[in-house]
């Protein structure tokens, strides 16, 4: 049952467009983050950056070199749209992809960690097997067709980004449309909308709606009576977070998705319509299915795992963040603080205030009064330049913070010396003070 369901053969009209438009908004992307002055924000201006625990070593090459790497990215984006040395350019554009991830973290957002694991998925799909550039070099690798799986690992992945976004909106600050209501403050400046986005009813709908249309809109996609109205509503859901919230390419891909949930003849009749059809329904296992199966077990299973783990760490995953990366936790909370940071020289028992804008940029500076492992990575990186100078020091932070507007409480506990502790990397960290709630 499992082999006439995975292994069979339908028609590869979805992958075919698919693959076109993916390989063209890793292209915008890319430069799209020069042009915009991303790259220049975040990893050429500041002095260094916050790189993923554990992948220091990762860092932005210097001066100028990032552009030219963000261009040569964009450049495999574009070999994945044409179709050309295909493989390559999708492996080299996850690679690269995934190395601006690791080496910074100011711009975290899991659209760029879902890109990740996107691009590597096309990497092993036949997505060149027809409009392609190396079909048009090597016609031996042409194919009107695709295995049922190439198909459905993608819905999958989809349906484990969407549900996990819906649960995590579940919580009291998003349920009474506070969070939202801070969000769109931020926005009140917006030409036309802004005072539109300032509806506290509004606010309601859009916490709700996010909620349903999280946890619905795949299984709507699926159930053609209702396919035609979740499409619209994906359109206005999408193009809505795109002109408010302005997250790059994620609202596009997610409509590009919606692909595979039409039938291939709809799809090979708008897009392709001199390509031959695959009419049959033929089974093809391939030899290595037990390792393939074996790998996208795993893979799987991580990804359903990896967004509960916060659950078993101690305290609210809001407040600490630990657990909270990589876990479809999307535009969930607000927090705003400010830190404090005490060098003392463990020789002379002299203290100093350290002047942050010595150190950081604006953004850097408001993750340092939020978020702990940033606030710990500054206090490493503080302790690296004084004994750079021969001094041996402790640091302590008095660090307050608001979650979603509430009053300021202590963050991090003023009494441990950061710069002499390790990161515990799957425990609660105890120097994190618990959230007390009034």
């Amino acid at each position: 049952m499992a082999n006439n369901f995975l292994f069979k053969q339908i028609d590869n009209s979805p992958l075919i467009v698919f693959r076109i438009i993916f390989g063209l908004l890793c292209f915008l992307e890319s430069v799209g983050a020069i042009f915009t002055g991303w790259v220049r924000k975040t990893l050429v201006d500041p002095d260094f950056t916050f790189s993923f625990i554990g992948f220091e070593w990762i860092q932005p090459l210097p001066g100028y070199s990032m552009y030219v790497y963000y261009i040569i990215m964009g450049v495999f984006g574009l070999f994945i749209m044409l179709g050309y040395k295909y493989r390559f350019g999708a492996i080299m554009f996850t690679t690269m992809w995934l190395g601006t991830y690791l080496m910074q973290k100011s711009s975290y957002n899991n659209h760029y960690y879902l890109l990740i694991l996107l691009s590597a998925i096309m990497a092993i799909l036949p997505a060149n097997r027809y409009a392609s550039l190396d079909v048009k070099k090597n016609p031996s690798l042409k194919r009107i067709s695709m295995p049922n799986w190439c198909k459905w690992i993608l819905i999958l992945q989809m349906f484990i980004v969407y549900t996990y976004g819906s649960i995590a909106k579940i919580y009291p600050d998003w349920l009474d449309a506070s969070v939202l209501g801070i969000l769109m403050k931020s926005k009140q400046h917006y030409v036309l909308i802004g005072d539109f986005l300032q509806q506290n009813w509004l606010h309601y709908f859009l916490a709700y709606g996010g909620i349903l249309f999280d946890g619905l809109i795949i299984p709507l996609l699926l159930f053609k009576p209702t396919r035609k109205l979740a499409f619209f509503a994906s359109i206005f859901f999408h193009l809505f977070n795109s002109i408010v919230f302005q997250v790059g390419i994620f609202p596009y891909l997610s409509l590009a998705f919606t692909l595979f949930f039409f039938e291939a003849k709809t799809i090979h009749r708008i897009f392709l319509k001199s390509k031959p059809y695959y009419e049959g329904n033929d089974i093809e296992i391939p030899s290595y299915k037990k390792p393939m199966l074996l790998v996208f077990s795993v893979y799987f299973i991580i990804q359903i795992l990896l967004p509960i783990r916060h659950h078993f760490i101690e305290g609210n995953v809001f407040w600490t963040e630990e657990g909270h990366r990589m876990s479809w936790r999307m535009m969930l909370r607000s927090k705003y603080g400010f830190a404090i940071y005490q060098v003392v020289d463990k020789d002379t028992n002299e203290k100093t205030t350290i002047n942050l804008n010595d150190y950081l940029t604006k953004k850097q500076q408001r993750h340092v009064a939020t978020k702990p492992d940033f606030i710990w990575q500054f206090a490493q990186r503080l302790k690296q330049d004084y004994a750079k100078k021969g001094k041996d020091i402790s640091v302590f932070v008095d660090c307050r913070t608001s979650l979603n507007g509430k009053p300021h409480k202590t963050l991090i506990n003023p009494e441990t010396d950061l710069a002499a502790i390790e990161w515990s990397a799957f425990k609660h960290s105890p120097w994190i003070l618990p959230l007390k709630q009034e």
